[in-house]
C-alpha cells in the first residue's frame, strides 16, 4: 500500500479532483486527507498555534503510521474559509510549502491550486 498526504480545504467540491490528481502524481493508492477551512492561511500566517499543532499531529500520523512520503498543500477558487484573491492564495501556498518542507524535509512537498473549473494545477 502506498500513501500520500493532502492538507486540503474541507470544501467537498475539491476533494475528488485533488485525490485523483495526487493518486496519479505520486502513484499512490491512498490519499490521507487533513482538512481545515482555509489551511493555507493557517499555515502561511502561523498565527494560530493550536490549529498548526493539530495539522502537524495529523501529518505525523500519516507519515509515521502510513509511511506517507509525499505531501500536497492545497488552495482553491471560491474558498469560504480563506476568501482572498488567487494571487494571494498562491503566495500562501508557497509559504505553506516552505514551512512544511522545513518541518518534514524527508517529504516530497508540492503546492496545488484548484481553479474555477475545478482543475488541479501544480504551482509549487
Amino acid at each position: 500500500m502506498s500513501f500520500c498526504t493532502a492538507i486540503n480545504c474541507m470544501d467537498g467540491r475539491i476533494q475528488l479532483p485533488v485525490i485523483q490528481f495526487l493518486q496519479k502524481r505520486f502513484a499512490a493508492a491512498y490519499v490521507d486527507m487533513i482538512t481545515e477551512p482555509g489551511p493555507i492561511r493557517i499555515l502561511s500566517e502561523q498565527a494560530d498555534g493550536s490549529k498548526i499543532d493539530a495539522i502537524l499531529q495529523r501529518l505525523n500520523i500519516s507519515v509515521e503510521i502510513h509511511f506517507s512520503q509525499s505531501l500536497a498543500v492545497i488552495g482553491h477558487h471560491d474558498c469560504a474559509g480563506n476568501p482572498v484573491s488567487e494571487a494571494e492564495q498562491i503566495d500562501q501556498i508557497k509559504k505553506s510549502v516552505l514551512y512544511l518542507k522545513n518541518k518534514h524535509p524527508q517529504l516530497d512537498v508540492i503546492g496545488l491550486w484548484v481553479d474555477a473549473n475545478w482543475k488541479v494545477n501544480e504551482v509549487v
